[in-house]
């Protein structure tokens, strides 16, 4: 595909991406990689069989664990009839020359590695959140695509949800005012990330390349079942949760890095061997003067709530709503401003237009790298129990 890339650039501007590639021939077809066959994974190739227009095909994946390997080359066959190349090492797949882009839907510690590999391997790659969850390595990853011609796409999707969409062009046109302060907050009462290993066996699992080069530990079932549970393999909730809303704020407000943050938080209730916390909540200070609170718990079902203040009004998030609540009483929103959502097309959709046109898409890696950092600093500030802070001029946390 890569040698195709000035003709591929021309057709997609030149048509709508849909059209284009009814246009090309089977000799340019996106052929794709999937690294990471879980529960996921399963869930993009199901946006893939919904993007057929697209002329695309999968023709490679990637798992550590058999059956998970085993399923997804069974739907790519009978969805694109013809059966996928199966490994355990993402490394085998980034070196085969039939495949043009890669889906990363793997453990969060993995993300930052493989998305800088497959770049300097040429691939174009659409990378599940959080980019990142080791600041060092996600920075590395985003240099690595910065120095790439390659098509990058983040998974948080909400940059494709017209809702959202609307909620952004309301924010970036003022109507706010000043936004100082945005507060957000997630409940549950369950112990999430639990899932069952009753049926997990060695023999079907390629252990060291679970592990990825990390901590030497013993085969377990649990740690590959349950990883999100686990400090070798996620930061937590700022990673798993925070990464989809503190996106909004470098989208919503153009600022892409916070300067400070603190955060706090433990294991209070779900005492069932978790390292990653049950209750957890941080403050962000940005650069343009908003203060962001988010916490989120799994021991209460106290509600949700995405408020947005501002000295003209208040945006409520849940409702996607705006009023005059709270706002300056000499200019503030008359009425209630309800946002209808805008017509946008998947995230998968618009990740392949750009695989065609070559244009950046909705979540490119500036928006993967300014949620990473944000959740590093959080993670980095409970761990140490200090304020962090972010130099934006040379990218270090200080």
């Amino acid at each position: 595909m890569t040698i195709r890339t000035s003709r591929r650039a021309f057709v997609g501007a030149a048509l709508p991406a849909a059209l284009a590639s009814r246009a090309q021939g089977a000799n340019d077809r996106i052929r794709l990689g999937v690294i990471g066959t879980g529960s996921r994974g399963v869930f993009l190739l199901g946006e893939l069989q919904k993007c057929q227009d697209y002329n695309i095909a999968v023709n490679a994946v990637c798992d550590v664990w058999r059956p998970n390997r085993e399923r997804a080359a069974r739907i790519a066959q009978e969805t694109w009839g013809a059966a996928p190349r199966e490994t355990t090492d993402y490394r085998d797949l980034l070196s085969w020359e039939d495949v043009d882009a890669v889906l990363i839907s793997t453990p969060d510690f993995t993300h930052s590695r493989i998305l800088k590999e497959a770049v300097e391997a040429g691939k174009d790659v659409y990378c599940e959140k959080p980019m990142g969850v080791d600041f060092n390595e996600a920075k590395a990853a985003y240099l690595a695509v910065k120095r790439s011609r390659q098509v990058v796409q983040i998974g948080t999707q909400r940059r494709s949800d017209g809702q959202f969409v609307a909620a952004a062009g309301k924010v970036q046109s003022g109507i706010l005012g000043k936004v100082t302060r945005v507060e957000t907050a997630v409940n549950f009462y369950e112990p999430r990330w639990r899932r069952d290993y009753s049926g997990v066996t060695g023999a079907d699992v390629d252990w060291d390349r679970f592990r990825f080069g990390g901590r030497r530990v013993p085969f377990d079932p649990r740690r590959l079942r349950q990883w999100q549970l686990y400090r070798d393999y996620t930061n937590g909730i700022p990673g798993l949760w925070m990464s989809h809303f503190i996106d909004l704020i470098p989208w919503f407000l153009g600022d892409p890095y916070p300067a400070s943050a603190t955060a706090n938080g433990g294991v209070y209730l779900w005492k069932d061997g978790r390292e990653t916390y049950d209750v957890f909540h941080a403050l962000l200070d940005y650069p343009q003067g908003v203060l962001v609170g988010f916490a989120m718990s799994l021991t209460n079902t106290g509600g949700n709530r995405n408020h947005w203040y501002g000295t003209r009004g208040t945006l409520d998030m849940d409702k996607f709503e705006i009023t005059g609540a709270g706002g300056d009483p000499e200019d503030h929103i008359e009425g209630t401003v309800q946002m209808e959502a805008e017509s946008v097309n998947s995230h998968m959709a618009n990740f392949l237009e750009c695989v065609r046109s070559r244009r950046q898409p909705r979540a490119d890696v500036q928006a993967g790298f300014s949620h990473s950092a944000a959740g590093c600093m959080c993670a980095m500030a409970r761990d140490s129990g200090r304020r962090v802070r972010f130099d934006a001029d040379r990218l270090e946390v200080v």
